[in-house]
């Protein structure tokens, strides 16, 4: 049986994909690793990653394309921030029988793909503390009320940037019914804070996938992830959660801007930089300007 690692890049993202490349070599340096291109924008970094990390690109291209083409007949061009992001659903179709979907602007601080060792009782597995936020950023109230899941059932939410299950336990048309099943109730997600495919693929592994597991539900819990979290201790280049006494098992940055300054900055930076003998000092972050500094760009652009 085949396990393997899947992730989403484009060019764009080229320093977040080396960070997580070299915090996932640094401690695996076998475990095989595909790229899902997020646009037709990835030649550069598909290269690096290819001579560096011996990552391989998606071999199907074509059922990318498919099902991009497929989701915007569904939903219609527009109705989401990002639909790109629902290319990461072509993990279900791929070579590994056993598989972990990892965002790029993640860092991982241990031998990742270990965790698929739940898999032997469960078919999906999750790593975070979502559902202790309520179901925002997934579903509105109206799935309660109107009975489409139970409290219990919500408590499986999960951010979709971290997730593993098994090839073809979705199938192409499953993900076609429930991509047509949740255009036809728009009033039961929360796209409010520009979410794509979270609220979708929740929807989708509620409906489909009963064998579900939560890695942070295991005996004596499991560490944060979150690096919006400001309570998690530094030694050395890992993190410590205090309200376990347990080291991180990764960090994500969802949601945040990766740049100077931000949290856990000088973690990222370690890793994007691992083994460079001289990193770039970090560049001043740009200042919002003023309500006066906009008025007068408005007026400079009058007159010139």
């Amino acid at each position: 049986m085949s396990r393997g690692i899947y992730i989403t890049a484009n060019d764009k993202v080229s320093e977040q994909a080396i960070a997580l490349l070299n915090s996932i070599r640094l401690h695996d340096r076998d475990t095989p690793i595909m790229m899902i291109p997020y646009d037709d924008n990835y030649q550069a970094i598909a290269t690096t990653l290819a001579n560096s990390f011996n990552v391989q690109v998606y071999p199907d291209l074509d059922f990318i394309e498919r099902l991009s083409q497929k989701l915007y007949t569904i939903f219609g061009k527009g109705f989401f921030a990002r639909p790109n992001q629902f290319r990461k659903q072509a993990c279900w179709f791929g070579e590994f029988d056993e598989f972990l979907y990892i965002d790029t602007d993640i860092v991982v601080f241990e031998k990742i793909i270990d965790n698929l060792d739940y898999l032997q009782e469960y078919d999906f597995l999750c790593c975070d503390y979502q559902h202790s936020g309520g179901i925002k950023n997934i579903f509105t109230p109206k799935v309660i009320e109107e009975g489409i899941f139970t409290e219990t059932e919500l408590q499986d939410i999960f951010n979709g940037g971290f997730w593993a299950s098994k090839k073809n336990l979705i199938t192409e048309q499953d993900l076609y019914d429930i991509f047509a099943e949740c255009v036809s109730h728009p009033e039961y997600f929360d796209f409010s804070q520009k979410t794509s495919d979270q609220p979708i693929i929740n929807y989708m592994l509620l409906k489909r996938i009963p064998r579900r597991f939560n890695i942070v539900c295991r005996p004596g819990k499991a560490p944060g992830s979150w690096a919006g979290s400001k309570h998690f201790q530094q030694q050395d280049y890992t993190l410590f959660d205090p309200n376990t006494n347990q080291k991180l098992q990764y960090l994500h940055w969802a949601g945040i801007k990766i740049q100077p300054g931000c949290p856990y900055w000088n973690i990222w930076k370690h890793y994007r930089y691992l083994g460079e003998e001289n990193p770039p000092e970090d560049l001043p972050i740009p200042q919002p300007k003023t309500v006066w500094q906009r008025a007068i760009d408005k007026v400079t652009k009058v007159f010139n």
